[in-house]
């Protein structure tokens, strides 16, 4: 009698088991999102800073524009943990998004523009320079930076010359047009070829000059 039990209770046993190892390779693993810090989220309560999300399968954060004249574009920004991704062709791992900017010299941005724009690449987020001059596209790399902290972002519009600042990292690329930049904004974008794998979150604090 006791040895039926047995085998009774250790059949059970073992197909909870396979039940539970079931159940743990369907969950997906999802990048928890890093809270802001205390300060930060006081701020953005009072004010100015603006959460962006790009949304899973999107390129934009949104889709507005906003005309804008501006000598300087000044910025801080906050990127958490969901800024790590892994692009489903491993060639486009290394395509760089965008960040903040402004289209120029009263064209389209494909045309004439300036922006930030980021990268996850070999284990740490790139920040780099993004232009378009006269349709050309161009980039340099500007530094790295930490996930939950915020970084200064500065992009002056000089006669034929834009120069990008990070924090004390600075690079100089060459402009179309001179004297104030006339445009409109651009907001984070994901891609490239490929949408964001999953919700990326931007916290963007514009400074005033």
């Amino acid at each position: 009698m006791c040895s039926r039990r047995n085998n009774t209770i250790l059949a059970l046993a073992i197909s909870s088991l396979m039940l539970l190892g079931a159940c743990e390779e369907m969950t997906e693993v999802v990048p928890e999102q890093a809270e802001v810090p205390g300060t930060a989220k006081e701020a953005a309560a009072a004010a100015d800073i603006e959460k962006y999300v790009i949304l899973t399968g999107e390129h934009h954060a949104t889709l507005s524009f906003e005309n804008v004249a501006l000598d300087q574009l000044k910025f801080n920004a906050l990127f958490d943990s969901t800024a790590i991704y892994s692009t489903i062709d491993p060639a486009n791992q290394a395509d760089i998004n965008k960040l903040y900017g402004m289209a120029d010299c009263n064209s389209y941005h494909h045309t004439n523009s300036a922006r930030f724009g980021w990268r996850w690449h070999e284990e740490q987020l790139e920040i780099w320079a993004y232009t378009y001059v006269n349709g050309e596209r161009n980039s340099a790399f500007v530094d790295t930076v930490s996930l939950g902290v915020f970084n200064e972002y500065e992009i002056s519009f000089e006669d034929n010359n834009y120069r990008f600042r990070l924090n004390e990292k600075e690079v100089e690329m060459p402009r179309q047009c001179e004297a104030t930049a006339e445009g409109y904004k651009l907001f984070p974008y994901f891609g490239g070829d490929e949408t964001a794998p999953h919700d990326i979150s931007i916290w963007i604090e514009e400074l005033k000059n």
